[in-house]
């Protein structure tokens, strides 16, 4: 049973930064390609970052996503944010493969 389990979100106002992580279970995590997934209010899913480093235009050059297969977590450094990158934060493989994890909610507001 392949569990993802995201955490790291918060409250932060603009131009600050936060540091998502993804702690995957249950599975060969080092041969599979993992990506984040954000979905704003009122919007759908949508990948914004993966592991081979292919990011969202909205947000190339103030994401940056990593992994540490010891840990089998993945990690996600948001800096610069903006209100418009406020929704929640998944992770799982590129292309999606598992059921989504609860997610982390990344609010971003003065």
């Amino acid at each position: 049973q392949v569990q993802l389990v995201e955490s790291g979100g918060g409250l932060v106002q603009p131009g600050g930064s936060l540091r998502l992580s993804c702690a995957v279970s249950g599975t060969s995590f080092i041969v599979r390609n993992m990506g984040w997934y954000r979905q704003a209010p009122g919007k759908e899913r949508e990948l914004v970052a993966t592991g081979r480093t292919t990011y969202a235009d909205s947000v190339k050059g103030r994401f940056t996503i990593s992994r540490d297969n010891t840990k089998k977590t993945v990690y996600l450094q948001m800096n610069s944010l903006k209100p418009e990158d406020t929704g929640v934060y998944y992770c799982n493989t590129d292309p999606v493969f598992y059921s989504w994890g609860q997610g982390t909610q990344v609010t971003v507001s003065s």
